[in-house]
């Protein structure tokens, strides 16, 4: 029997610290702002200016990163009206809808934010 009340105190313990861990490093909203913007600029990047073509190809003449770079105040603006925070202390679970106009398909993001870390686990084309 004290065995079994050694263990259940050292688990219980163990949570304890797991709990308060989590709760000290679960992010904040900036930190989320600010992963979601660098996130979506190397997408950008990385997607659309290396696929450029046609008229957009001329348009951005090997700027696109460049101009990325100089929309990401903007950027900044719509992840921030974009997005609801759940907080659940330990973690937080952040939805962001990207939605710039009609003619660009829009995208529900979902990400986990724990341990000064994100997680996407589910992206949505709407």
């Amino acid at each position: 029997m004290k065995t079994l009340n050694v263990i259940v105190s050292v688990c219980g313990t163990a949570i304890a610290v797991l709990g308060f861990a989590m709760a000290k490093t679960n992010p904040s909203e900036k930190a989320y702002q600010d992963y979601a913007v660098k996130n979506l600029s190397d997408y950008a990047k990385q997607n659309i200016c290396t696929k450029a073509q046609g008229f957009l190809e001329k348009l951005v003449a090997g700027n696109c990163p460049q101009l990325i770079d100089a929309i990401q105040p903007q950027v900044n603006d719509i992840v921030a009206h974009s997005s609801q925070r759940q907080d659940f202390i330990i973690f937080s679970i952040y939805r962001t809808d990207f939605k710039l106009n009609s003619l660009l398909p829009s995208y529900t993001v979902e990400t986990v934010g724990a341990f000064n870390n994100f997680y996407i686990y589910r992206t949505q084309k709407q």
